[in-house]
């Protein structure tokens, strides 16, 4: 084959494998799973807590398969449910968002905002992620979201608002205590406002916050939390064939971009939970190796 013609042929193989991937990476998008994973948190003895993990949903209202997988959660049977933040990409997507979230409804529950629940998403150039985290770049004019209108339909499922806030709740019998931060992506995390020491009469605290940001995770540990659950990565989103994220879009390693992991600073240490999310962006609606999820996560007695 003369060269000229063998350059062609690889270059139109090169096209076609690149687009059976995108087109595999958009079918991955919709590929919803639950994961189960056990957490030895608990003290000697304890039975186990069913706690359901969810995060960055980035509903938008014509995503039927997105809103079914969120009905089917509740066979789950969770004992409590922590939600990341992220929930919404459009002001419409609200009220489909409650609909498919009522049969988790009257559970113990609890949820952070996410930057994506303030205002509608952007595009960027993917490749910018490479370099810099979305919270660098702001020069482009926002559209600010009914934040307070998805926080009241939340709230009406008898979940609890832990916008740098802390709670007390009655989970399976025990007394479970919880702290969270705002977005630590946009800078609306004060977490000094829910820190300082454990209280001794609950079974457990745990750590809420949307963007696992090495600031918070540190303060949160210091105190003493034994798990801390995140989202906003994504799991990476578009990741190696190993399922290793490239990016995380905050100052963690890509290591633990997603699942469960040990987070230790200056001699503390505690559980880290981040979830790989539900959603992606409407402008980059895929994803390798990383497909979209939830975690039931099983908090059992240490050994």
């Amino acid at each position: 084959m003369p060269a000229p013609a063998r350059v062609i042929g690889a270059a139109l193989g090169g096209t076609a494998a690149f687009g059976a991937c995108m087109i595999g990476a958009a079918a991955e998008a919709h590929a919803f799973r639950t994961h189960h994973v056990d957490v030895p948190v608990l003290a000697p003895g304890s039975a186990p807590i069913r706690v359901l993990h969810i995060s960055d949903i980035h509903l938008q209202a014509r995503q039927r398969d997105k809103m079914a997988f969120l009905r089917r959660l509740a066979d789950e049977r969770p004992d409590l449910v922590v939600s990341t933040g992220d929930h919404i990409t459009q002001g419409r997507a609200i009220a489909p968002l409650a609909e498919a979230l009522t049969p988790l409804r009257g559970l113990p529950g609890v949820f952070v905002l996410g930057s994506n629940d303030y205002e509608a998403p952007l595009w960027r150039n993917p490749a910018a992620y490479l370099w810099r985290t979305t919270a660098d770049t702001d020069d482009h004019p926002r559209v600010a979201l009914p934040t307070g209108h998805l926080r009241e339909r939340l709230e009406g499922l008898g979940w609890t608002d832990l916008n740098n806030a802390s709670a007390r709740l009655q989970v399976a019998g025990r007394t479970i205590a919880l702290r969270g931060t705002d977005d630590p992506h946009i800078g609306f995390d004060r977490y000094e406002q829910v820190a300082g020491p454990l209280d001794p009469g609950v079974e457990l605290t745990m750590g809420v916050t949307h963007a696992p940001y090495r600031r918070v995770l540190d303060a949160m540990v210091d105190d003493g939390i034994g798990l801390v659950l995140a989202g906003h990565t994504h799991g990476g989103q578009v990741c190696l064939p190993n399922g290793r994220a490239i990016i995380t879009n905050c100052d963690i390693d890509p290591g633990r971009a997603r699942g469960l992991h040990r987070w230790e600073h200056e001699g503390h240490e505690g559980w880290l939970h981040v979830s790989n999310g539900m959603g992606t962006s409407p402008f980059a609606p895929y994803r390798l190796f990383c497909r979209p999820s939830a975690t039931l996560l099983r908090l059992v007695a240490a050994e």
